[in-house]
Order: C-alpha cells, then sequence, then structure tokens
C-alpha cells in the first residue's frame, strides 16, 4: 500500500464470546472520493443487515488475528 492509500477495517466484538471478527476493509486514496466513501458506507450497513459478521469471516480470540485472517482470505 502507497502512502496515499488507507485502509478501515470493520471490526466486531461479539458481547456473548468476547471474540473479533472483520466485516470488510475499505480503501481510501487521496484525493478522496466522496462518492466512493458513501458507497462503502452505504456497503457497511448492507452486509451487517445481511449476515453477521462473525458468520463472513470467523470469530477470532484477537483483533490482529481477525484483521490477518481476512487479509489472507481477500487480499
Amino acid at each position: 500500500m502507497d502512502e496515499n492509500t488507507a485502509v478501515r477495517y470493520r471490526c466486531f466484538e461479539s458481547v456473548h464470546s468476547k471474540r473479533f471478527s472483520v466485516q470488510s476493509a475499505d480503501f481510501y486514496r487521496l484525493p478522496l472520493n466522496e462518492q466512493q466513501a458513501a458507497n462503502l458506507a452505504r456497503q457497511f450497513v448492507e452486509l451487517f443487515i445481511e449476515q453477521e459478521p462473525s458468520n463472513r469471516g470467523g470469530e477470532h480470540s484477537t483483533l490482529e488475528e481477525a484483521i490477518a485472517t481476512h487479509d489472507r482470505a481477500f487480499l
């Protein structure tokens, strides 16, 4: 990733299991594209309504493990 790119992971901690999952990762580049940012926000809500985050990528004991698993699957 270059210096003009940032990633925001959409992470959750289960209140019941105290384990972590990553629903998605959003990539932003400069200059910021406002339409892309709006689309990513909409996608976040749609994915959350469609499927439990833990069902998408599993649950993990640490946030770091959840992010690493997500990166292996999707990057």
